[in-house]
């Protein structure tokens, strides 16, 4: 399994707050919105090394991830928040270094991590079951539909084909592709898994803080929501 339980291990599980599903919104926008630009960006170079078929895999997947960034927008501003502005101005600090991963992978001049890195989202996303979701729909105000980008990255998405679509693929690839491919994939769950933690340890208070910071103004809606009960249920943040 590539180690994934011994990773998931490490992760931090505090309470959960609307605060947080907000900060892992903006989160989720960051991780998606630059995917089907790198991803054909490693798309031409596999072109102009003679790798069609790794090409073609990745134009794919790029195609297949394109909007994405924009459910994670309607959330947000199904939450009451204005999600444009918040995503232009702040990035959480635990999802800087994937992003970076991720640019630096399809940057490379044979950029075949960039598979494995995708594979490692992709697989995490589809362990999320209808629990989690229903956990993080009891955070929202009554009525909102703020779990589009959650539904469509878990198991009731797409994610569970792309994987074993992606394992198909890695299979088929020369022995050192595979090689790399895994390591990529455990190099990108410890990059993830520390910056979870960066983000999950921080308190409701720090959380709203630099919301409020990147957004120059207060939140009355989230913060209204974060002393109440309701805010305070058991849930998994999504990411």
């Amino acid at each position: 399994n590539l180690g994934f339980a011994k990773i998931e291990q490490r992760l931090a599980r505090p309470e959960p707050t609307l605060a947080g599903y907000v900060v892992a919104l903006i989160g989720a926008y960051h991780t998606s919105v630059d995917t089907p630009r790198n991803l054909r960006r490693a798309a031409k170079r596999f072109v102009e090394l003679g790798r069609p078929e790794v090409a073609a895999y990745l134009e794919v997947r790029a195609r297949e991830e394109t909007g994405h960034d924009r459910l994670a927008l309607k959330d947000l501003r199904a939450l009451g928040v204005p999600g444009e502005r918040l995503v232009a101005s702040f990035v959480p600090e635990g999802i800087k270094p994937l992003c970076k991963r991720f640019d630096d992978l399809c940057a490379e001049d044979y950029p075949i991590g960039c598979i494995g890195y995708s594979y490692c989202l992709e697989r995490i996303a589809a362990l999320k079951q209808v629990s989690d979701i229903e956990k993080v729909q009891a955070l929202c105000p009554d009525g909102a539909d703020a779990t589009r980008f959650l539904r469509s990255h878990s198991c009731l998405g797409s994610e569970v084909s792309h994987v074993e679509e992606t394992i198909e693929f890695v299979a088929s690839l020369p022995a050192n592709d595979r090689i790399s491919v895994v390591q990529e994939t455990y190099r990108s769950a410890l990059i993830m898994a520390e910056g979870y933690n960066h983000e999950l340890l921080k308190s409701e208070a720090q959380m709203l803080d630099e919301l409020q910071q990147a957004l120059g103004e207060p939140l009355p809606s989230i913060a209204g929501l974060s002393s109440s009960p309701r805010s305070r249920l058991e849930a998994a943040p999504a990411a």
